[in-house]
C-alpha cells in the first residue's frame, strides 16, 4: 500500500480541523478535545500497537499538568520549557512505573499501574504545591516562540501544531522497525522473544514514550484552560481515556481522536441534547441527562464492545474493505 495515501488524508483531516474557527466552532472545546485526543493517542500506542493494558495512564497526565503550572505560575519559566518540563516530569514518572510494573503480564501489569496511580494521586492530595482539592488555579498562557497565547485563536494554532508534532511523532513510531516489534509484542510475544529481542526493554521503551506524550497532552491542557485539578490524575480520567481508544478504535492512528471527540461532545452537550429530546418527546426525564453523564458512556461502552467491537475507525475500515470485494 502506497504510504503517501494515508498521509494525505491525515493532512486534509489537520487542514479540516484548522478551518473550525472560521466556521464559527468554539476553540476552547476543540482545543480540549485536541489534548483528549493526544492522550488518547498516547494510550493507543501502549494498548493498541504494544498489547498493554494501563489503568493508571491518569497519573501521568496529572503529573505533567501539575508539573507545568508550577513551572509557568511559580517559577516563571517560558511557555515552551513549561510544556516540556511536564511531558519530562511525566516521562520520568513512567519509567519508575514501567520498571515496577513491565516484568508483569496481564492483569497483574494493569493492576500495578492503577496502584501506583492511586498512590500518587494521594500524592497529589497532600502535597503543598499541587492546591490540594482547590487545584492550581491561575496559570498563565504567556506567549510561545514570540507569539502571544493571551488571544484564544493564536493558543489554537499552537496546540494544533504541538498536536500534529506528536502524531507525527506516534506515526513514525508505528510504522518503524521500533513500532514492528512492538506489534510483533502484541502479537505473539513469545516468538519475538524467540527471535532474540529484549521484550522487556521494548515494552519499557513503549511505556515511557506513551507516559511522555500522555504528559504533553496534560501539560497542553493545562495551558488551555489555565488549571489542574486532582481530576487530572484520578482514576475515572484513566478510564475515561480507555473508553475514548475503544469506541473510536483500538489499534488505529485515528480511532482515538474520533473516540475523544465523541465523549468529550457528550460531557459538554448532553445537557443540550437531554433538553431538546424532552421537548421532541414531552419526556421529562431528559432533562436528566445532563447528569448522568457515567450512566450515558457506560451505556456507550456496552454498545461498543457488543457491536462495535473494532470500534467507529475499525467497524467503517471493515465496512469499506467488505464494500470493495468485487
Amino acid at each position: 500500500m502506497n504510504n503517501k495515501n494515508p498521509l494525505l488524508g491525515y493532512g486534509a483531516l489537520f487542514l479540516a480541523i484548522a478551518c473550525l474557527p472560521a466556521l464559527g466552532v468554539y476553540p476552547i472545546f476543540v482545543m480540549k478535545v485536541l489534548c483528549f485526543a493526544l492522550f488518547a493517542c498516547a494510550f493507543n500506542l501502549l494498548i493498541g500497537f504494544t498489547g498493554l493494558l494501563s489503568f493508571g495512564h491518569a497519573a501521568f497526565l496529572g503529573t505533567a499538568a501539575y508539573a507545568t503550572g508550577h513551572a509557568l505560575k511559580v517559577w516563571g519559566l517560558p511557555t515552551p520549557l513549561g510544556l516540556l518540563f511536564g511531558a519530562l516530569a511525566a516521562g520520568g514518572v513512567g519509567l519508575v512505573f514501567g520498571l515496577l510494573a513491565i516484568r508483569r503480564v496481564g492483569i497483574y501489569f494493569s493492576m500495578i499501574t492503577l496502584a501506583l496511580s492511586q498512590m500518587l494521586y494521594f500524592v497529589f492530595l497532600q502535597a503543598p504545591f499541587t492546591g490540594g482539592e482547590d487545584g492550581l488555579q491561575s496559570v498563565p498562557r504567556g506567549s510561545f516562540l514570540g507569539l502571544d497565547l493571551s488571544s484564544d485563536l493564536t493558543l489554537y494554532y499552537v496546540v494544533l501544531a504541538i498536536f500534529i508534532g506528536a502524531f507525527w511523532l506516534i506515526y513514525r513510531t508505528v510504522h518503524s522497525p521500533f513500532g514492528q516489534v512492538l506489534t510483533s509484542i502484541r502479537e505473539n510475544e513469545a516468538r519475538a522473544t524467540s527471535l532474540g529481542y529484549d521484550t522487556d526493554k521494548f515494552k519499557l521503551l513503549a511505556f515511557v514514550l506513551s507516559a511522555t506524550l500522555a504528559g504533553l497532552a496534560g501539560a497542553t491542557k493545562t495551558l488551555v484552560l489555565g488549571f489542574a485539578t486532582l481530576t487530572d490524575a484520578l482514576w475515572t480520567t484513566s478510564g475515561a481515556v480507555i473508553l475514548m481508544t475503544l469506541v473510536g478504535g483500538m489499534g488505529t492512528l485515528v480511532g482515538p481522536m474520533v473516540g475523544a471527540l465523541i465523549i468529550i461532545a457528550l460531557e459538554n452537550k448532553i445537557g443540550d441534547l437531554g433538553k431538546a429530546l424532552a421537548d421532541l418527546t414531552g419526556v421529562a426525564w431528559f432533562n436528566g441527562l445532563g447528569e448522568s453523564v457515567s450512566l450515558v458512556t457506560g451505556l456507550i461502552f456496552i454498545v461498543c464492545v457488543l457491536a462495535f467491537r473494532r470500534g467507529v475507525v475499525g467497524e467503517a475500515h471493515a465496512l469499506w474493505l467488505r464494500l470493495r470485494k468485487p
